[in-house]
């Protein structure tokens, strides 16, 4: 093949060896324990130890990182996109040396199998400019609470779990199991000043997904159709004058029962159910314990095999709701204009 000067290396240069001789040709393979998996073919076999990481890290972990690659696998690794780190080696002799390793250097190794995987997130108020709150942050304060089930996997089915600092979603909230969302609840506050002096004023009505932001020429700006706004944020990303962000009204809602895979039953959207929890750093403690209640909940009494999702829909959102002790409230009826297919429309239900 030949170089380029531009654009990513070829991944092939960088495959080790084992994935080399399979390629196409895997035969199967095997979860040998919490973050360990054995893949086999005619080539060989590889083993796999996950350990979990950090989204955001320093260049001091990547070395290390890198330094415990090449003492155990020959510096073959590679990042997964839920943020964990997957070391590589042939050599079955040095997988729990590396475990060992890895937990001295504060690394959990888990997160394969029936287990529940790292958490995928947003960038949150380290870098994004319209978080409704921190990603980082609430990662690491439910984690900690919950990493005896990364370390484990004798859980009902696997557990996937994001987090996305506003609805605008960089992260994957529509489709996980249980999601963490940061929610604006307030209108933009419009500084007329700095939007004639640095927006584009068609630009900017063109971006509001719901046709809220109309035009002022009095002013020569703009007003922004508050029953219409869905709080998005995405005008402020066009104009620093549409301010979003609101620390005494902006917080976090929680979704849970959403899937990619087909397995067992069709993909699915994550649904809410609790609307809005409060924004309180550092760690989070209501969100917290109100992620750790579905998943116990779920634990004890999802069928094997079943997701979050399936389970509700197994039981029943009526019988969901009971179970967890978590209130309803009308702020959780979808009344979405265009989400018939997902009205009920059976007078069935399941107490």
């Amino acid at each position: 093949m030949a170089k380029l000067d531009i654009g990513p290396p070829d991944y092939r240069n960088f495959l080790h060896p084992v994935v080399k001789e399979n390629y196409g040709k895997w035969e199967g393979h095997k979860h040998v324990k919490p973050g360990v998996l054995m893949h086999y073919g005619p080539g060989g076999e590889l083993y796999t130890v996950r350990a979990g990481s950090p989204r955001l890290v320093s260049i001091e972990f990547i070395r290390d990182v890198c330094d415990l690659a090449d003492e155990f696998c020959d510096g073959y690794l590679r990042f997964t996109t839920r943020n964990n780190i997957e070391f590589l080696t042939d050599k079955e002799e040095n997988v729990d040396a590396l475990i060992e390793a890895c937990k001295a250097k504060g690394l959990p190794v888990g997160g394969t199998g029936k287990t529940m995987s790292n958490i995928v997130h947003t960038q949150g108020w380290v870098h994004c400019h319209t978080p409704a709150t921190d990603a980082s942050g609430i990662v690491k304060a439910v984690m900690d609470d919950l990493i005896e089930y990364f370390e484990r996997d004798d859980l009902p089915q696997k557990i996937t779990v994001a987090m996305a600092c506003c609805l605008n979603m960089c992260g994957a909230v529509h489709c996980s199991d249980i999601a963490i969302l940061g929610v604006h609840r307030t209108v933009p506050r419009l500084d007329h000043e700095v939007i004639r002096k640095t927006s584009e004023i068609p630009s900017l009505i063109a971006c509001c997904p719901t046709a809220a932001i109309r035009p002022d020429p009095k002013n020569k700006s703009v007003t922004v159709v508050d029953e219409r706004c869905m709080y998005c944020g995405n005008c402020f990303t066009m104009s620093p004058g549409m301010e979003i962000m609101d620390a005494e009204n902006d917080g976090i809602a929680i979704l849970i029962g959403g899937k990619v895979a087909n397995a067992r039953s069709a993909p699915s959207f994550s649904r809410m159910v609790i609307p809005f929890l409060p924004n309180n750093p550092p760690r989070w403690p209501e969100t917290v314990q109100a992620v750790r209640q579905i998943v116990e909940a779920w634990l004890q009494n999802a069928k094997q095999g079943e997701r979050i999702g399936e389970w509700v829909d197994r039981i029943g959102w009526e019988r969901f709701f009971s179970i967890t002790g978590l209130p309803f409230s009308d702020k959780l009826i979808d009344d979405f204009t265009f989400s018939y297919d997902t009205f009920r429309t059976s007078a069935a239900f399941k107490f």
